[in-house]
């Protein structure tokens, strides 16, 4: 079976949770988890759980593992904590979550950001996976970063990625 034929037989609603993870961020002040919410409720997905978490490895962790387990959850889409500082600890815990990586993602994630940005993309350590059959997605805060992720590389593949996790 071709790419095609997988795309056309995947999922055309998934159930997603948005986490955004930052220590200056409110729910009023959230751009980005809101892009992601709004974006993927567009794009046809349903939003189950939209959580603002500190950059705190225990509390990532914790409510990561928990949305792991929670019915109905495919795909969790983090924003923020991608980057180099001390603070910034998403990918560290996520990674310590996932049973396979996708690395094409985070490469394709930084060649677009390359083309916005120029040689800053390679601060980005987006990434994503799957853990327990169920899509992890690590993006940056900045919601020009969500927006270029959700616009060109989630809302044409989600569907197709979680069909295949699942499997």
């Amino acid at each position: 079976m071709g790419y095609e034929e997988h795309r056309s037989q995947s999922a055309g609603s998934v159930g997603c949770a948005v986490v955004t993870i930052s220590d200056s961020r409110t729910k009023a002040t959230d751009e980005s988890g809101r892009l992601l919410a709004d974006g993927l409720r567009s794009g046809g997905h349903q939003v189950l759980d939209y959580t603002l978490l500190p950059n705190d490895e225990a509390t990532v962790n914790k409510h990561l593992e928990g949305l792991l387990e929670k019915p109905g959850v495919q795909a969790i889409i983090c924003s923020g904590g991608t980057g180099l500082s001390r603070r910034d600890i998403t990918v560290d815990v996520a990674s310590g979550l996932l049973e396979k990586t996708l690395p094409g993602f985070g490469e394709l994630f930084r060649q677009l950001t390359y083309a916005e940005l120029g040689t800053a993309s390679i601060m980005s350590r987006a990434i994503a996976g799957v853990a327990k059959g169920k899509v992890i997605i690590c993006l940056p805060g900045a919601a020009a970063a969500v927006r270029l992720a959700l616009e060109k590389i989630i809302l044409p593949e989600l569907g197709h990625l979680v069909r295949e996790a699942a499997k």
